[in-house]
């Protein structure tokens, strides 16, 4: 199959982690027909290959279907991505439609237009989806998208989330899916180079400039100078959430009321003997006011 190279590193470890993310949060079973999500950037481009690859290897069967929306963007050429595709010999759908109008039309001059845009292409390849009796969408957010999104609602929403492997629609219909969630946004940009994908620049959101996003990201790299291991720490600790030390009562009375074989409270321990503690200063008892 032309356009996936095999036997380097780089690949083996994407590959391996895609692997694991897939198995720990179940997000391929028998018979799922999914969608995935092709923007034309280096990480949609990663996770069809990989998730080919993937499937492959199943015992069972999956369908996959290649999904690339044109957007209506001034300058915009997908031909190269359409090339591409038809050389690799995949199913794949390219869909057409100006919502690009609607994000520019809608939102003040200098207004951040990724959230307007992603819902907006979102809704048509779950309309897309739904057409083909599809199950699920697969995304190309990797770890470092996760740790950006938990850090933009942290510091600019006030609530602690991030981005879930897996999620369901809010009409129930279809199940949006994250591969990559665990892969470090450098081995994709490596592993673009490699492949040498042919990149279609963003002519809306990639255009502007002093996004939240950018800031946060600017954060991150000037963290990981101090600490090195800064983003492999903060994903790890998206898995280790401690209910009892957070001040949301919902989620104070959920771990409470949790199933006994969810982290079982460990058995009491004897206490250690403690000193005396004996007070040096004690304050005078005051008699009572007749």
């Amino acid at each position: 199959m032309a356009g996936c190279v095999t036997g380097n590193s780089i690949e083996k470890t994407l590959f391996r982690t895609l692997k694991k993310t897939c198995e720990k949060h179940a997000l391929i079973e028998a018979g799922d027909r999914i969608g995935v999500g092709l923007s034309g950037g280096k990480d949609s481009y990663a996770l069809f290959c990989l998730l080919h690859r993937f499937v492959r290897t199943l015992p069972f069967d999956v369908e996959l279907l290649g999904l690339h929306l044109d957007q209506r963007q001034p300058g915009y050429d997908g031909k190269p991505l359409q090339d591409w595709l038809e050389a690799r010999g995949d199913a794949f759908e390219i869909l057409s439609e100006d919502t690009y109008s609607v994000v520019t039309s809608r939102l003040e001059p200098g207004a951040t237009y990724c959230s307007l845009c992603s819902r907006l292409r979102r809704g048509v390849l779950y309309s897309a989806l739904a057409r083909r009796g599809f199950n699920k969408l697969a995304l190309g957010h990797h770890r470092d998208d996760a740790l950006e999104t938990f850090l933009m609602n942290l510091f600019y929403s006030g609530k602690l989330q991030a981005m879930p492997a897996v999620y369901t629609t809010d009409d129930g219909g279809l199940q949006v899916i994250r591969p990559l969630i665990d892969c470090a946004e450098r081995w994709l940009v490596d592993y673009s180079e490699l492949m040498q994908f042919p990149i279609l620049p963003c002519n809306l959101c990639g255009s502007q400039t002093g996004l939240k996003r950018e800031r946060v990201a600017r954060l991150l790299e000037q963290l990981e100078a101090e600490q090195p291991d800064v983003r492999s720490i903060m994903a790890n600790a998206l898995t280790n959430v401690r209910p009892t030390h957070l001040l949301d009562l919902d989620v104070r009375r959920a771990w409470l009321e949790r199933s006994p074989d969810i982290r079982p409270d460990p058995s009491p321990r004897r206490r250690p003997r403690h000193m005396k503690a004996e007070p040096t200063v004690v304050a005078p008892r005051r008699l009572p006011v007749l």
